[in-house]
């Protein structure tokens, strides 16, 4: 993020600084070209003088959510600093910048790895500063009216320097007649449709909200020595030794002071629609140890995988995972069955989650070098494999090759999740329908596809009974294509790319 600030003009008349990103990547052939993942990590801190060190290690525990880039930005009660970069935590910070990041309340973010968006404009948290002084601004969602309203403030002079939907908000925070109301953030959350949880810091206080439907999981901690902190996940908590308090409410803000030893509490809309939650954070994304939306996620992914075996019986000599997200379900498979559980399959722990990768030939080469099978465990064995979800289908194929090549008799693979035929809107960036294996193919030629002798998927019904919450409370729109918010199925999911994208012509 670059330190230039400029005057830009607000309706009304007034100004606000804004401070200058960069994005001197050079810009991608085509909008097609764009593999946006907005599934995201975010935490925040008040009060102790090593804000900004618990921060890192809550970013550290969050690295499953985004591999793309990081950031922490810090308050001193005085001035907001802060520091962003592309990779890892681990690759964006070390002993020197995080020394230089100083203060008693920090907040921070870890992205998913992009195709087309992978740029430092895009990382976060956002620092700006406008007429009511700094913020920063941590984002995990989606904000499907993000264009409609970038579009209004441009015509009103507003300039935009990234292509996330986050910018939008602070724009709207500097509005001069947002700034009259009585409470602008719940203002301007309220003129915001889609999911969304943020963690705002400003100068002399913390600020942490979530939406209406509760899309995105977010929760309250409170460390050892009695600081109150927020995260995406209890994963996070746990690594700073801070114990789980609450989730934050769908359509509440929660305010910490600047001392980290007070909460306060509000909600933002008087509607309370019935919550929406993710199942597929349940299913793939949420670390197992997480305590998400009710239940632990490693039982849920057992119960998950012991309705599978109910659903799906086979006859089989072993059960082994698609390692790691698909472990749990396939222990519960293995339970529910009788049929032994084997690790078939070893991950390398240095290679990213495959889907996430730029493009089909890196896909396939993150397969090979991030799953390497045990031949003396599955040669001449009758396999049930178990995967968490197929999206694209092509790197579970070639799972389903190597498994051959060593030499399995026959090869069943069990999914413990409904086939996903649909987009998402509210936080996880699926490919397009078209790339989606799903999307307008029966079961049996999927089956073909990946060349396995029996597939079969977790029915919706199923995967529900398994939640920790009434089946209701739970979006489904990937699989079902129900959505709980309205989409307009005709506005493109690059629409903020596309922006960008005519900078450079």
């Amino acid at each position: 993020m670059a330190g230039e600030v400029r005057n830009i003009s607000c309706a009304g008349g007034k100004s606000f600084s804004l401070q200058q990103f960069t994005c001197t990547e050079s810009p991608p052939s085509s909008v097609t070209e764009y593999e946006k993942k907005e599934k995201c990590g975010v935490f925040g801190i008040m009060g102790p003088s090593d804000s900004v060190e618990r921060c890192y290690y809550g970013l550290y525990a969050l690295q499953h959510r985004g591999q793309e880039s990081a950031g922490i930005a810090a308050t001193d009660g005085h001035t907001i600093s802060a520091h962003t970069g592309l990779g890892l935590v681990a690759d964006v910070f070390n002993k020197s910048v995080l020394k230089e990041l100083t203060g008693s309340g920090a907040i921070g973010h870890v992205r998913y790895s992009t195709a087309g968006s992978n740029r430092k404009c895009n990382a976060q948290p956002i620092l700006e500063e406008y007429i009511d002084g700094q913020v920063a601004v941590a984002h995990n969602g989606n904000l499907i009216n993000a264009a409609l309203l970038r579009s209004e403030y441009q015509k009103f002079g507003h300039i935009f320097y990234s292509t996330s939907d986050t910018e939008i908000v602070i724009h709207m925070l500097a509005k001069p007649t947002h700034q009259e109301k009585p409470d602008p953030l719940a203002h301007v959350l309220n003129h915001l449709q889609g999911a969304f949880s943020f963690v705002f810091l400003f100068r002399d206080r913390l600020e942490a909200c979530r939406d209406p439907w509760g899309f995105r999981p977010l929760v309250i901690g409170k460390t050892r020595d009695g600081y109150y902190c927020v995260a995406s996940e209890t994963c996070a908590l746990s690594s700073i030794q801070a114990s789980f308090v609450r989730e934050v409410e769908p359509g509440e803000i929660i305010t910490i002071d600047i001392t980290g030893t007070q909460l306060t509490s509000r909600y933002f809309t008087a509607s309370r629609p019935e919550p929406a939650h993710c199942a597929f954070e349940h299913v793939y994304f949420a670390s197992p140890s997480s305590f998400l939306f009710g239940d632990t996620v490693v039982n849920v992914r057992q119960k998950m995988g012991r309705q599978l075996a109910i659903e799906s019986p086979v006859d089989a000599d072993i059960v082994i995972p698609i390692p790691d997200s698909g472990r749990s379900a396939a222990l519960g498979y293995s339970k529910q069955s009788g049929i032994p559980f084997e690790e078939g399959i070893v991950p390398n722990r240095y290679v990213g989650r495959s889907f996430i990768q730029p493009s089909q030939a890196m896909r396939d080469l993150a397969v090979q070098m991030k799953l390497i099978v045990i031949p003396d465990v599955v040669r001449g064995k009758r396999v049930i494999v178990v995967e968490d979800s197929i999206v694209r289908g092509t790197t579970t194929r070639g799972k389903i090759l190597a498994l051959r090549r060593a030499g399995a008799k026959e090869i069943h693979m069990r999914v413990s999740c409904p086939p996903i035929r649909h987009p998402c809107f509210y936080g996880i960036d699926f490919p397009t329908p078209t790339e989606l294996i799903a999307n307008g193919r029966s079961v049996d030629q999927i089956r073909e596809f990946i060349e396995v002798d029996s597939l079969a998927y977790l029915s919706i019904e199923g995967m529900l009974g398994a939640l920790g919450k009434p089946p209701g409370h739970y979006c489904t729109a990937c699989w079902s294509g129900r959505y709980p918010i309205p989409v307009d199925s005709s506005v493109s999911k690059f629409g903020l790319e596309r922006h960008q994208l005519k900078m450079f012509e």
